[in-house]
């Protein structure tokens, strides 16, 4: 073990960001709880002096660790020859601000338990000319494809996270789920806990007592006509964990297709010839630019594996159409101009 202290500058781009959450970022193998006691016990100094969790860093200053800590310093993420080019070829949008990537498939966000290769650690490798490298803004699981968003600052990464946080955004998933619904459109209303025992223990699981409350708008692209699948878009109006997954599941009765953890026990169609992947995909995302006040409509076209399933039940993948266009957030409504 080595016992020398260490000593880490704040960077420029970390300039008011929380202690702890500065922390955790650069202790990717130390438990939160673990850094929250160094914290209280005041192990951990800014400038020579204790500091609680919620103490907003200034750039240049300089935070001290115990000895026993240096050795969480050390990333458990390695990048890989490609990594960079890799991140280009999916990117969708990067205005030197924000940065906007069709994730893939399979590949995680952040990382975790046996989770070696993830879009977090990657980042890295798209570091601009002062060092900073883009942060994240949301997440997606690692199942889900589509749209994630970046920000190339701090200042950015909080912005777009506000807009996150007070829904003044339009964000569309596009599912195949089994059956069909039975209406063409509605809204899912269930609240959402994590599960405590049986088959969903450490799941999510709808809990109206105890969950927070939650709601996802559905609407029906097209059907099959024996009405055993169909293309639905969703726009979660909140921003719960796995949301959509378990409102389609337990609520609505139409599990999202390839969807294990969630139970496909409604799954109605013979899947012996499609891709086996969750078919969840983060389409389209509609939100006003927080620099340019630009309203910015993304789009994050289907991976080949996810067009071969909508193509082989007679869907369209490339479906253009905005499903709940009626519906403006406050935020991407026209500005009226100032009255003099």
């Amino acid at each position: 073990m080595n016992h020398e202290i260490t000593h880490l500058t704040v960077e420029d781009d970390a300039d008011g960001q929380r202690l702890d959450r500065w922390l955790k970022k650069k202790l990717p193998k130390t438990p939160y709880a673990l850094i929250q006691k160094m914290l209280r016990t005041g192990q951990v100094r800014v400038d020579g002096k204790r500091a609680k969790a919620e103490t907003r860093l200034e750039a240049g200053q300089d935070v001290r660790l115990p000895p026993a800590e240096k050795k969480t310093t050390q990333l458990t993420f390695r990048p890989k020859d490609g990594d960079k080019e890799f991140l280009e070829s999916i990117t969708l949008y990067d205005d030197g601000k924000l940065l906007i990537l069709n994730k893939p498939y399979g590949l995680a966000v952040q990382g975790g338990p046996n989770i070696t290769r993830h879009i977090d650690g990657m980042l890295a490798e798209l570091r601009n000319l002062k060092g900073v490298q883009p942060r994240l803004v949301h997440r997606l699981d690692r199942d889900t494809s589509g749209i994630l968003v970046c920000g190339r600052s701090l200042a950015m990464t909080r912005d777009m996270g506000d807009i996150f946080v007070n829904r003044d955004i339009k964000k569309i998933y596009w599912a195949i789920v089994s059956p069909a619904p039975q209406k063409d459109q509605g809204e899912i209303e269930g609240a959402i806990a994590k599960g405590t025992q049986g088959k969903r223990k450490e799941a999510m699981v709808i809990d109206n007592e105890n969950g927070k409350a939650s709601k996802t708008m559905y609407r029906v692209i097209e059907r099959t006509k024996d009405n055993k699948a169909a293309f639905v878009a969703f726009w979660p109006r909140t921003g719960r964990m796995h949301q959509i997954r378990i409102h389609t599941a337990d609520i609505l009765g139409c599990p999202i297709l390839g969807d294990e953890k969630y139970d496909c026990s409604g799954e109605t169609i013979d899947t012996h010839d499609l891709n086996g992947r969750l078919h969840l995909h983060a389409a389209r995302l509609m939100f006003r630019h927080p620099n340019t006040s630009e309203i910015m409509d993304i789009k994050a076209p289907l991976a080949e594996d996810l067009r071969g399933t909508w193509e082989k039940l007679g869907f369209n993948p490339d479906y253009d159409d905005d499903p709940f266009a009626a519906i403006i957030p406050k935020d991407l409504k026209p500005i009226k101009p100032d009255k003099k």
